[in-house]
């Protein structure tokens, strides 16, 4: 509980057991073991005899200040990583970390060290090893740390992203497999913003943050996942989680995915269950703007053009139109209305 304590010059238990084992008179060796190691703040000092009066013990006392100093600290720290202009912020909660590190796996000093080290944009390496190969120490960082963790370790980012993917895939497909009809009414009528304020894409856009190569990773996954099983509530799960990242401005990521602007082009679409020829061309356009040597940027198009919620819209928009076309006792082809709406629909295969 106490591990670290003499590596940074502070006594613990085994000092006063070995104070207490060598001494001849034990009541001044405790008292003068107090006075070292207790709080040593004149206007505190002062109050103890006055506490001893009233029965409070001194553990009590000790705990209470020590808890308000952690909270003043936390709130120091937060203040410290919050002051833009300060130049210097980063290197002064270095070397804070540097000086509390060793008491990491105490469990009263633990927040503030991983307080420390949430505000830090890069966690010395030393320390990241140190708490990866802790379970607990793993398990207590803030996200902001693991992000730093997982970004250089793809099998545990993986074993992290799996249950989510398998969960929302779950919910999917018991939806589906529902026998109430309104559940089943309400899988396309749902508003696609509505849709990805679920558990699943929330923890996938917190874990992801801003990072680029976080974010790609979880891309592999799931193109390697569609490839395996062919299951289109991937290529859902591809869109959605494009667009929060695209609710939450977060620009670092959606300025870099090349399907950015399609598919929030073709979300507007899905929002109004219908593709009118402005955005027809829109669509047009950005399938043909992709370049030959990029196929991975139309496979990602094609994954979300496979969206069932994006393919309900096409179909809904096309039939549309035909029904227009049969009340006008016209043809597809003579139509001028949307001409781009058919090829879009081919490319989207």
């Amino acid at each position: 509980m106490f591990s670290g304590l003499q590596e940074i010059g502070i006594a613990n238990g085994e000092d006063l057991k070995e104070t207490l084992t060598n001494c001849t008179e034990p009541l001044k060796a405790i008292e003068q073991f107090q006075t070292e190691n207790g709080v040593l703040l004149p206007s505190l000092q002062s109050a103890l005899p006055f506490l001893d009066l009233h029965g409070i013990p001194r553990q009590e006392f000790h705990q209470t200040v020590f808890d308000e100093l952690r909270e003043k600290l936390l709130e120091r720290v937060s203040f410290i990583a919050s002051e833009g202009k300060d130049e210097n912020r980063y290197s002064k909660l270095e070397e804070l970390l540097e000086k509390c590190f060793a008491l990491v796996k105490m469990p009263s000093i633990q927040p503030v060290v991983m307080c420390v080290m949430k505000h830090l944009p890069k966690v010395p390496e030393k320390k990241l090893k140190l708490v990866m190969a802790d379970k607990e120490l793993y398990k207590a960082c803030a996200v902001e740390v693991k992000r730093q963790i997982w970004q250089d370790n793809q099998a545990l980012f993986g074993d992290e992203v799996s249950p989510l993917l398998k969960q929302y895939i779950l919910e999917k497909e018991n939806i589906l497999l529902s026998s109430e009809l309104s559940v089943l009414h309400n899988f396309f009528s749902l508003s696609p913003k509505t849709r990805r304020q679920g558990e699943v894409v929330n923890k996938l856009t917190q874990m992801i943050g801003k990072n680029v190569k976080l974010y790609d990773m979880v891309l592999q996954f799931l193109r390697t996942l569609f490839l395996r099983t062919r299951n289109v509530h991937y290529c859902t799960l591809r869109a959605e989680l494009l667009m929060s990242l695209h609710d939450l401005d977060v620009s670092e990521i959606c300025s870099v995915d090349p399907c950015h602007k399609f598919t929030w082009c073709l979300d507007a679409c899905i929002r109004e269950k219908f593709v009118d020829a402005k955005r027809a061309r829109e669509l047009q356009g950005f399938l043909d703007g992709v370049k030959k040597g990029q196929e991975q940027v139309l496979g990602d198009l094609s994954m979300i053009l496979c969206d069932p919620f994006a393919i309900n819209t096409l179909a809904l928009s096309t039939i549309r139109n035909l029904q227009e076309l049969i009340s006008q006792e016209s043809l597809p082809r003579v139509s001028t209305r949307e001409p781009h709406k058919t090829t879009v629909l081919n490319n989207g295969g």
